[in-house]
Protein backbone atom coordinates (compact mmCIF):
# COMPACT_ATOMS: atom_id res chain seq x y z
CA UNK A 1 0.00 0.00 0.00
CA UNK A 2 2.74 2.18 0.37
CA UNK A 3 6.21 2.50 -0.98
CA UNK A 4 9.71 1.46 0.69
CA UNK A 5 11.05 4.63 2.51
CA UNK A 6 14.94 3.12 2.30
CA UNK A 7 15.82 5.53 -0.30
CA UNK A 8 14.33 9.32 0.39
CA UNK A 9 15.89 12.90 -0.76
CA UNK A 10 14.75 15.71 1.07
CA UNK A 11 12.73 17.03 -1.59
CA UNK A 12 10.83 13.86 -1.28
CA UNK A 13 10.24 13.97 1.74
CA UNK A 14 8.63 17.99 1.33
CA UNK A 15 6.52 16.65 -1.40
CA UNK A 16 5.25 13.88 1.19
CA UNK A 17 3.95 16.14 3.65
CA UNK A 18 2.86 18.43 1.12
CA UNK A 19 0.58 15.46 0.18
CA UNK A 20 -0.13 15.21 3.90
CA UNK A 21 -0.73 18.76 5.03
CA UNK A 22 -3.33 19.45 1.76
CA UNK A 23 -5.43 15.68 3.05
CA UNK A 24 -5.38 17.19 6.74
CA UNK A 25 -6.81 20.57 5.30
CA UNK A 26 -9.96 18.25 3.05
CA UNK A 27 -10.44 16.29 5.95
CA UNK A 28 -11.26 18.78 8.21
CA UNK A 29 -13.38 20.62 5.84
CA UNK A 30 -15.12 17.19 5.57
CA UNK A 31 -15.32 17.62 9.02
CA UNK A 32 -14.62 13.70 9.64
CA UNK A 33 -11.81 12.52 12.07
CA UNK A 34 -8.75 10.60 11.45
CA UNK A 35 -10.92 7.59 12.54
CA UNK A 36 -13.88 8.22 10.43
CA UNK A 37 -11.74 8.65 7.39
CA UNK A 38 -9.35 5.43 7.98
CA UNK A 39 -12.95 3.68 8.31
CA UNK A 40 -13.65 4.79 4.40
CA UNK A 41 -10.54 3.48 3.14
CA UNK A 42 -9.94 0.85 5.67
CA UNK A 43 -7.09 2.12 7.41
CA UNK A 44 -6.66 2.76 11.27
CA UNK A 45 -6.50 5.93 12.52
CA UNK A 46 -2.77 5.99 13.24
CA UNK A 47 -2.27 5.15 9.34
CA UNK A 48 -4.23 8.75 8.92
CA UNK A 49 -1.74 10.49 10.90
CA UNK A 50 1.30 9.29 9.29
CA UNK A 51 -0.38 9.90 5.78
CA UNK A 52 -0.58 13.15 7.16
CA UNK A 53 2.60 14.35 8.83
CA UNK A 54 3.93 12.53 5.73
CA UNK A 55 5.90 9.92 7.69
CA UNK A 56 3.72 7.71 5.59
CA UNK A 57 3.44 6.95 1.51
CA UNK A 58 0.00 5.94 -0.27
CA UNK A 59 -0.62 4.32 -3.96
CA UNK A 60 -2.26 6.63 -6.45
CA UNK A 61 -5.02 4.37 -5.97
CA UNK A 62 -5.82 5.34 -2.73
CA UNK A 63 -5.08 9.21 -3.16
CA UNK A 64 -7.79 8.62 -5.63
CA UNK A 65 -10.07 7.30 -3.14
CA UNK A 66 -8.95 9.90 -0.94
CA UNK A 67 -10.02 12.44 -3.30
CA UNK A 68 -13.22 11.23 -4.45
CA UNK A 69 -14.38 11.09 -0.51
CA UNK A 70 -13.42 14.25 0.46
CA UNK A 71 -13.91 15.97 -2.81
CA UNK A 72 -10.70 17.92 -3.01
CA UNK A 73 -11.32 18.22 -6.89
CA UNK A 74 -7.98 16.52 -8.32
CA UNK A 75 -5.84 18.31 -5.80
CA UNK A 76 -4.96 15.35 -3.25
CA UNK A 77 -4.16 13.09 -6.76
CA UNK A 78 -1.84 15.48 -8.24
CA UNK A 79 -0.55 16.11 -4.93
CA UNK A 80 0.32 12.52 -4.88
CA UNK A 81 1.86 12.43 -8.55
CA UNK A 82 3.98 14.86 -8.02
CA UNK A 83 5.67 13.07 -4.61
CA UNK A 84 5.48 9.89 -6.58
CA UNK A 85 7.36 10.82 -9.51
CA UNK A 86 9.98 13.12 -6.79
CA UNK A 87 9.41 16.25 -9.06
CA UNK A 88 9.34 20.16 -7.51
CA UNK A 89 6.81 22.22 -9.31
CA UNK A 90 8.24 24.82 -11.25
CA UNK A 91 8.78 28.22 -8.97
CA UNK A 92 6.51 30.95 -10.04
CA UNK A 93 8.23 33.52 -11.61
CA UNK A 94 8.06 36.61 -9.63
CA UNK A 95 6.13 39.46 -10.12
CA UNK A 96 6.97 43.34 -11.05
CA UNK A 97 5.94 45.50 -8.04
CA UNK A 98 3.37 47.70 -9.77
CA UNK A 99 3.67 51.20 -8.16
CA UNK A 100 1.01 52.28 -5.74
CA UNK A 101 -2.81 53.32 -7.82
CA UNK A 102 -6.07 54.99 -6.99
CA UNK A 103 -8.54 52.99 -5.92
CA UNK A 104 -10.87 51.47 -8.89
CA UNK A 105 -14.55 52.72 -8.95
CA UNK A 106 -16.01 49.74 -6.90
CA UNK A 107 -18.16 47.65 -9.39
CA UNK A 108 -19.17 45.56 -6.49
CA UNK A 109 -21.17 48.10 -5.33
CA UNK A 110 -23.45 48.07 -8.16
CA UNK A 111 -26.82 46.87 -8.03
CA UNK A 112 -27.75 43.15 -8.55
CA UNK A 113 -30.52 43.79 -10.99
CA UNK A 114 -31.12 47.16 -13.15
CA UNK A 115 -33.67 49.61 -11.75
CA UNK A 116 -34.32 53.14 -11.78
CA UNK A 117 -32.75 55.66 -9.74
CA UNK A 118 -32.74 56.43 -6.18
CA UNK A 119 -35.95 58.15 -6.05
CA UNK A 120 -35.37 61.35 -3.79
CA UNK A 121 -38.67 61.19 -2.07
CA UNK A 122 -38.78 58.18 0.54
CA UNK A 123 -41.74 55.91 -0.46
CA UNK A 124 -44.31 55.87 2.37
CA UNK A 125 -43.72 52.53 4.61
CA UNK A 126 -47.31 50.22 4.11
CA UNK A 127 -48.67 49.90 7.62
CA UNK A 128 -48.63 46.48 7.55
CA UNK A 129 -44.99 46.35 7.96
CA UNK A 130 -45.25 47.30 11.16
CA UNK A 131 -47.32 43.96 12.15
CA UNK A 132 -43.93 41.86 11.72
CA UNK A 133 -41.42 44.29 12.95
CA UNK A 134 -39.48 42.83 15.49
CA UNK A 135 -38.62 44.22 19.10
CA UNK A 136 -35.28 43.50 19.39
CA UNK A 137 -32.15 41.37 16.92
CA UNK A 138 -31.71 38.97 16.01
CA UNK A 139 -34.73 37.74 14.43
CA UNK A 140 -35.92 35.43 11.39
CA UNK A 141 -32.16 34.60 11.00
CA UNK A 142 -31.18 38.43 10.95
CA UNK A 143 -28.17 39.81 12.90
CA UNK A 144 -27.63 43.75 13.93
CA UNK A 145 -24.68 44.64 11.28
CA UNK A 146 -22.79 46.09 14.24
CA UNK A 147 -23.82 44.08 17.16
CA UNK A 148 -24.24 40.43 16.06
CA UNK A 149 -25.41 37.79 18.11
CA UNK A 150 -24.98 40.34 21.31
CA UNK A 151 -28.27 41.57 20.29
CA UNK A 152 -30.18 45.36 20.58
CA UNK A 153 -33.76 47.02 19.95
CA UNK A 154 -34.98 47.81 16.86
CA UNK A 155 -36.58 51.41 16.71
CA UNK A 156 -40.86 51.96 17.11
CA UNK A 157 -42.75 51.88 13.86
CA UNK A 158 -42.50 55.88 13.73
CA UNK A 159 -38.72 56.08 14.52
CA UNK A 160 -37.83 53.31 12.41
CA UNK A 161 -39.88 55.54 8.80
CA UNK A 162 -38.00 58.72 9.93
CA UNK A 163 -34.80 56.80 10.82
CA UNK A 164 -35.37 55.32 6.63
CA UNK A 165 -36.39 58.30 5.23
CA UNK A 166 -33.32 60.17 6.46
CA UNK A 167 -30.88 57.81 5.72
CA UNK A 168 -32.41 57.78 2.09
CA UNK A 169 -31.88 61.55 2.00
CA UNK A 170 -28.73 62.27 2.99
CA UNK A 171 -25.90 62.77 0.90
CA UNK A 172 -23.99 59.13 0.06
CA UNK A 173 -20.58 61.16 -0.43
CA UNK A 174 -20.59 62.79 2.96
CA UNK A 175 -18.45 59.18 4.41
CA UNK A 176 -20.73 59.34 7.51
CA UNK A 177 -20.42 55.73 8.88
CA UNK A 178 -23.68 53.95 9.76
CA UNK A 179 -25.14 54.45 12.97
CA UNK A 180 -25.86 52.19 15.18
CA UNK A 181 -29.92 53.73 15.21
CA UNK A 182 -29.90 53.41 11.79
CA UNK A 183 -28.12 49.67 11.26
CA UNK A 184 -31.03 48.73 13.55
CA UNK A 185 -33.91 50.05 11.89
CA UNK A 186 -32.22 48.64 8.56
CA UNK A 187 -31.85 45.40 9.57
CA UNK A 188 -35.38 45.59 11.63
CA UNK A 189 -37.34 46.68 8.37
CA UNK A 190 -35.67 43.60 6.75
CA UNK A 191 -37.13 41.20 8.94
CA UNK A 192 -40.74 42.90 8.55
CA UNK A 193 -40.18 42.43 4.52
CA UNK A 194 -39.23 38.45 5.13
CA UNK A 195 -42.03 38.02 7.68
CA UNK A 196 -44.48 39.81 5.20
CA UNK A 197 -43.29 37.79 2.16
CA UNK A 198 -43.89 34.64 4.18
CA UNK A 199 -47.85 35.40 4.40
CA UNK A 200 -50.33 35.75 1.77
CA UNK A 201 -49.71 39.21 1.32
CA UNK A 202 -46.36 39.55 0.16
CA UNK A 203 -45.66 42.93 -0.74
CA UNK A 204 -42.84 41.71 -3.69
CA UNK A 205 -39.39 43.01 -3.65
CA UNK A 206 -39.36 46.47 -4.81
CA UNK A 207 -38.72 47.95 -1.62
CA UNK A 208 -36.34 45.42 -1.05
CA UNK A 209 -34.35 46.50 -3.97
CA UNK A 210 -35.07 50.28 -3.52
CA UNK A 211 -33.32 50.12 -0.26
CA UNK A 212 -30.70 48.14 -1.54
CA UNK A 213 -29.94 50.72 -4.00
CA UNK A 214 -29.34 53.44 -1.39
CA UNK A 215 -27.23 51.10 1.04
CA UNK A 216 -24.68 50.58 -2.24
CA UNK A 217 -24.78 53.99 -2.87
CA UNK A 218 -23.50 54.97 0.70
CA UNK A 219 -21.01 51.44 0.11
CA UNK A 220 -19.60 52.89 -2.95
CA UNK A 221 -18.01 56.11 -0.96
CA UNK A 222 -16.56 53.75 1.84
CA UNK A 223 -13.51 51.77 -0.31
CA UNK A 224 -11.78 51.02 2.76
CA UNK A 225 -11.98 51.42 6.60
CA UNK A 226 -14.12 50.28 9.22
CA UNK A 227 -17.47 51.76 7.66
CA UNK A 228 -17.16 49.70 4.94
CA UNK A 229 -18.30 46.07 6.86
CA UNK A 230 -21.36 46.96 8.52
CA UNK A 231 -22.61 48.22 5.04
CA UNK A 232 -21.21 45.73 3.29
CA UNK A 233 -23.27 43.55 5.93
CA UNK A 234 -26.53 44.86 5.20
CA UNK A 235 -26.12 45.25 1.30
CA UNK A 236 -25.69 41.39 1.81
CA UNK A 237 -28.63 40.76 4.07
CA UNK A 238 -30.74 42.69 1.53
CA UNK A 239 -29.74 40.92 -1.69
CA UNK A 240 -29.95 37.34 0.09
CA UNK A 241 -33.66 38.86 1.10
CA UNK A 242 -34.68 40.06 -2.45
CA UNK A 243 -33.35 36.62 -4.15
CA UNK A 244 -35.26 34.62 -1.44
CA UNK A 245 -38.85 37.10 -2.32
CA UNK A 246 -37.80 36.66 -6.11
CA UNK A 247 -37.58 32.96 -5.82
CA UNK A 248 -40.78 32.33 -3.47
CA UNK A 249 -42.50 33.81 -6.58
CA UNK A 250 -40.75 31.87 -9.12
CA UNK A 251 -38.12 34.16 -10.19
CA UNK A 252 -35.31 32.13 -9.94
CA UNK A 253 -32.83 33.72 -12.83
CA UNK A 254 -33.28 37.03 -10.83
CA UNK A 255 -32.98 35.09 -7.67
CA UNK A 256 -29.90 33.62 -8.71
CA UNK A 257 -28.28 37.06 -9.75
CA UNK A 258 -29.25 38.61 -5.97
CA UNK A 259 -27.46 35.57 -4.40
CA UNK A 260 -24.27 35.99 -6.20
CA UNK A 261 -23.80 39.65 -5.05
CA UNK A 262 -25.03 38.30 -1.93
CA UNK A 263 -22.11 36.18 -1.89
CA UNK A 264 -19.68 38.80 -2.46
CA UNK A 265 -20.75 42.06 -0.29
CA UNK A 266 -20.88 38.70 2.55
CA UNK A 267 -17.40 38.01 1.67
CA UNK A 268 -16.14 41.61 1.84
CA UNK A 269 -17.70 41.58 5.47
CA UNK A 270 -16.31 38.70 6.13
CA UNK A 271 -20.06 37.09 7.73
CA UNK A 272 -20.08 33.24 6.78
CA UNK A 273 -23.53 32.48 7.68
CA UNK A 274 -24.89 34.98 4.76
CA UNK A 275 -21.90 33.33 2.43
CA UNK A 276 -23.72 29.88 3.44
CA UNK A 277 -27.10 31.01 2.92
CA UNK A 278 -26.33 32.21 -0.54
CA UNK A 279 -24.27 29.29 -1.75
CA UNK A 280 -27.22 26.96 -0.31
CA UNK A 281 -29.52 28.41 -2.06
CA UNK A 282 -27.40 29.24 -5.43
CA UNK A 283 -27.32 24.91 -4.79
CA UNK A 284 -30.75 24.38 -4.67
CA UNK A 285 -31.51 26.84 -8.12
CA UNK A 286 -28.81 24.64 -10.26
CA UNK A 287 -31.06 21.39 -8.69
CA UNK A 288 -34.10 23.51 -10.00
CA UNK A 289 -32.60 24.16 -13.27
CA UNK A 290 -31.39 20.08 -13.68
CA UNK A 291 -27.75 20.92 -13.67
CA UNK A 292 -26.40 18.25 -10.81
CA UNK A 293 -22.58 19.24 -11.39
CA UNK A 294 -23.50 23.10 -10.71
CA UNK A 295 -25.18 22.14 -7.51
CA UNK A 296 -22.50 19.92 -5.93
CA UNK A 297 -19.89 22.61 -7.26
CA UNK A 298 -22.46 25.05 -4.86
CA UNK A 299 -22.78 22.80 -2.05
CA UNK A 300 -18.76 21.91 -1.68
CA UNK A 301 -18.13 25.74 -1.65
CA UNK A 302 -20.06 26.07 1.69
CA UNK A 303 -17.91 24.12 3.55
CA UNK A 304 -14.73 25.86 2.16
CA UNK A 305 -15.92 29.60 2.88
CA UNK A 306 -16.48 28.52 6.40
CA UNK A 307 -14.08 25.88 7.24
CA UNK A 308 -14.32 24.01 10.62
CA UNK A 309 -17.60 25.18 11.54
CA UNK A 310 -20.03 22.09 11.73
CA UNK A 311 -23.46 23.88 11.08
CA UNK A 312 -21.35 25.02 7.53
CA UNK A 313 -20.43 20.92 7.43
CA UNK A 314 -23.73 19.94 7.79
CA UNK A 315 -25.67 22.41 5.12
CA UNK A 316 -22.50 21.36 2.74
CA UNK A 317 -23.03 17.62 3.28
CA UNK A 318 -27.01 17.50 2.84
CA UNK A 319 -26.75 19.97 -0.29
CA UNK A 320 -23.84 17.42 -1.93
CA UNK A 321 -26.55 14.72 -1.01
CA UNK A 322 -29.25 16.11 -2.91
CA UNK A 323 -26.85 16.86 -6.01
CA UNK A 324 -25.72 13.29 -5.88
CA UNK A 325 -29.70 12.42 -5.84
CA UNK A 326 -30.04 13.69 -8.99
CA UNK A 327 -27.73 11.66 -10.86
CA UNK A 328 -29.15 8.26 -9.22
CA UNK A 329 -26.08 8.06 -7.52
CA UNK A 330 -26.96 6.08 -4.08
CA UNK A 331 -24.02 5.48 -2.52
CA UNK A 332 -22.82 8.74 -2.52
CA UNK A 333 -26.65 10.22 -1.44
CA UNK A 334 -26.54 8.14 1.66
CA UNK A 335 -23.35 8.41 2.31
CA UNK A 336 -23.27 12.47 2.69
CA UNK A 337 -26.56 12.06 4.37
CA UNK A 338 -24.24 10.07 6.77
CA UNK A 339 -21.74 13.33 7.63
CA UNK A 340 -24.38 15.75 7.54
CA UNK A 341 -25.97 14.31 10.43
CA UNK A 342 -22.50 13.69 12.29
CA UNK A 343 -21.67 16.87 12.08
CA UNK A 344 -25.30 18.01 13.89
CA UNK A 345 -23.38 15.61 17.13
CA UNK A 346 -20.90 18.91 17.20
CA UNK A 347 -23.58 22.13 17.18
CA UNK A 348 -23.76 24.02 20.05
CA UNK A 349 -24.63 27.40 21.47
CA UNK A 350 -21.46 28.57 20.49
CA UNK A 351 -22.16 28.44 16.83
CA UNK A 352 -25.10 30.59 17.56
CA UNK A 353 -22.49 33.37 17.18
CA UNK A 354 -22.19 32.72 13.58
CA UNK A 355 -25.76 32.39 12.88
CA UNK A 356 -28.90 33.52 14.38
CA UNK A 357 -30.64 30.96 13.25
CA UNK A 358 -28.63 28.33 14.28
CA UNK A 359 -29.95 26.18 17.22
CA UNK A 360 -29.87 22.04 17.11
CA UNK A 361 -33.17 22.10 16.08
CA UNK A 362 -33.22 24.70 13.22
CA UNK A 363 -30.62 22.82 11.87
CA UNK A 364 -31.52 19.26 12.50
CA UNK A 365 -34.88 20.47 10.04
CA UNK A 366 -32.97 21.74 7.83
CA UNK A 367 -30.87 18.12 7.51
CA UNK A 368 -33.90 16.04 7.72
CA UNK A 369 -35.78 18.55 5.08
CA UNK A 370 -32.58 17.80 2.76
CA UNK A 371 -32.52 14.07 3.51
CA UNK A 372 -36.26 13.31 2.86
CA UNK A 373 -35.60 15.27 -0.86
CA UNK A 374 -32.62 13.30 -1.61
CA UNK A 375 -33.98 10.19 -0.78
CA UNK A 376 -37.12 11.12 -2.65
CA UNK A 377 -34.82 12.30 -5.58
CA UNK A 378 -33.19 9.10 -5.67
CA UNK A 379 -36.21 6.53 -5.05
CA UNK A 380 -37.86 8.18 -7.87
CA UNK A 381 -34.62 7.81 -10.06
CA UNK A 382 -34.43 3.76 -9.17
CA UNK A 383 -37.84 2.92 -8.51
CA UNK A 384 -37.14 1.69 -4.45
CA UNK A 385 -39.81 1.21 -2.18
CA UNK A 386 -37.63 0.86 0.50
CA UNK A 387 -35.88 4.58 0.01
CA UNK A 388 -38.64 5.96 0.19
CA UNK A 389 -39.97 5.01 2.73
CA UNK A 390 -37.18 6.34 4.77
CA UNK A 391 -37.59 9.36 2.82
CA UNK A 392 -41.33 9.28 4.82
CA UNK A 393 -39.56 9.26 8.19
CA UNK A 394 -37.09 11.68 7.32
CA UNK A 395 -40.01 14.32 5.89
CA UNK A 396 -42.15 13.31 8.69
CA UNK A 397 -39.35 14.25 10.93
CA UNK A 398 -38.88 17.64 9.30
CA UNK A 399 -42.64 18.28 9.12
CA UNK A 400 -42.67 17.65 13.51
CA UNK A 401 -39.78 19.82 13.85
CA UNK A 402 -41.91 22.98 12.46
CA UNK A 403 -43.86 24.74 15.27
CA UNK A 404 -47.86 24.92 14.28
CA UNK A 405 -47.54 28.37 13.40
CA UNK A 406 -43.85 28.94 11.84
CA UNK A 407 -43.48 29.50 8.07
CA UNK A 408 -46.89 28.43 6.68
CA UNK A 409 -45.21 27.82 3.17
CA UNK A 410 -42.97 25.80 4.33
CA UNK A 411 -45.09 23.52 6.00
CA UNK A 412 -47.17 23.09 2.35
CA UNK A 413 -44.24 22.06 1.08
CA UNK A 414 -43.05 19.70 3.67
CA UNK A 415 -46.72 18.04 3.35
CA UNK A 416 -46.28 17.79 -0.15
CA UNK A 417 -43.12 16.11 -0.06
CA UNK A 418 -44.56 13.45 2.69
CA UNK A 419 -47.29 12.65 0.07
CA UNK A 420 -44.85 12.23 -2.47
CA UNK A 421 -43.04 10.10 -0.49
CA UNK A 422 -45.81 7.53 0.23
CA UNK A 423 -46.90 7.37 -3.48
CA UNK A 424 -42.72 6.61 -4.44
CA UNK A 425 -43.44 4.17 -1.35
CA UNK A 426 -46.56 2.19 -3.03
CA UNK A 427 -49.11 3.65 -0.56
CA UNK A 428 -50.87 6.22 -2.56
CA UNK A 429 -54.19 6.35 0.37
CA UNK A 430 -51.72 8.03 2.70
CA UNK A 431 -50.50 10.29 0.04
CA UNK A 432 -54.35 11.06 -0.84
CA UNK A 433 -55.10 11.90 2.85
CA UNK A 434 -52.55 14.44 3.06
CA UNK A 435 -52.85 15.82 -0.59
CA UNK A 436 -56.60 16.48 -0.38
CA UNK A 437 -56.55 20.00 0.78
CA UNK A 438 -53.26 21.00 -1.20
CA UNK A 439 -55.00 19.79 -4.69
CA UNK A 440 -58.09 22.10 -3.99
CA UNK A 441 -56.23 24.72 -4.10
CA UNK A 442 -54.35 23.72 -7.35
CA UNK A 443 -58.23 22.82 -9.40
CA UNK A 444 -58.32 26.50 -8.56
CA UNK A 445 -55.75 27.68 -10.64
CA UNK A 446 -52.94 26.92 -8.05
CA UNK A 447 -52.92 31.01 -6.99
CA UNK A 448 -53.44 29.98 -3.68
CA UNK A 449 -50.01 27.64 -3.77
CA UNK A 450 -46.47 29.37 -3.47
CA UNK A 451 -44.36 29.12 -6.24
CA UNK A 452 -42.20 26.12 -4.69
CA UNK A 453 -44.71 23.80 -3.95
CA UNK A 454 -46.59 24.46 -7.52
CA UNK A 455 -43.34 23.24 -8.83
CA UNK A 456 -43.36 20.33 -6.15
CA UNK A 457 -46.66 19.03 -7.21
CA UNK A 458 -45.41 19.38 -11.11
CA UNK A 459 -42.89 17.25 -10.39
CA UNK A 460 -44.92 14.37 -8.83
CA UNK A 461 -48.33 14.60 -11.14
CA UNK A 462 -47.17 11.60 -13.51
CA UNK A 463 -47.11 9.65 -9.99
CA UNK A 464 -50.54 11.35 -8.92
CA UNK A 465 -52.31 10.47 -11.86
CA UNK A 466 -50.89 7.04 -11.96
CA UNK A 467 -52.76 6.39 -8.60
CA UNK A 468 -56.08 8.43 -9.54
CA UNK A 469 -55.15 11.25 -7.34
CA UNK A 470 -55.24 13.85 -10.22
CA UNK A 471 -56.94 14.21 -13.36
Amino acid sequence: MHRNRAATTPAEDELWRAFGHRLRQWRRRAGLTQAQLGAEIGYDHTAVSKLEHGTRRTSPRVADRLDDLLGAEGELRAACRLAEEGTLPEPAPALPVAAPTAPEPLDWARPPLPGPPVSAVAPVLPPALATWLPARLPDYGLLCPLHDAAGCAVPAPADLAALHAAFRAADPDSGAPLDPDTAHALAGLLVSHLRAGDGPTAPGTEAVEETLRVILRRLAAHPDGPARRPLARIAAEYAHAAGALRMQAGRNATAMACFDRALGWAELAEDPATQVAALSDMSFLARLDGDPAAALGFAREIARVAPDRHWAGAMSQAAQARAYAMTGDIRATVRHLGRARLHLDHIGAHDEADAAWLSIASMRLRVEAGAAAALRDVAAAVDDPRLARRAVDAAETALALLAPDQLPSARLLFTVRVADCHLLAHDPRAAAELLGPVLELADDGGTGLPALVRRELAGLRGRLVAHGLAG
